[in-house]
């Protein structure tokens, strides 16, 4: 399994609530929108559907938590974990990162199936997977 460090400098994806990346000439009022949803039952709710894709996710893949050796801890600790720290959730050879105040999820290096699989479990909570332009 590549360690957390290398797959950083990976490739990587953003599942978000928005479509897409939001340009930084857009004419809207994108800061002030991220920071409305960042309150109280708006985070909340958003961080439930990103605990539901990574549990959706471990019923097809083997999931840990880090770099912790034990695959597929209890649905109840990820979502714990999720909900109170930064945590790196690793996945055969792609990974995860959630944190706990944030309306997005990143994923680095995942291969063509998983990013599909990632993908379609995304639809089904209402978020949007992207690759943001480099």
């Amino acid at each position: 399994m590549m360690l957390v460090d290398e797959l950083l400098q990976k490739p990587y994806w953003i599942i978000d609530i928005l479509p897409e990346q939001v340009p930084a000439d857009s004419p809207g009022q994108f800061f002030d929108v991220e920071k409305y949803f960042l309150k109280g039952e708006q985070l909340s709710a958003i961080k439930q559907k990103h605990i539901n894709l990574v549990l959706k996710l471990n019923c097809y893949r083997c999931v840990s938590i880090d770099e912790e050796a034990e695959c597929n801890p209890s649905p109840e600790r990820i979502a714990d974990e999720m909900r109170s720290r930064y945590i790196y959730i690793m996945l055969d050879g792609a990974m995860v990162l959630s944190e706990p105040d944030d309306t997005h999820m990143t994923v680095f290096d995942p291969d063509e199936e998983t990013l599909q699989l990632i993908r379609t479990l995304a639809v089904g909570e209402g978020l949007y997977v992207w690759q943001p332009q480099q």
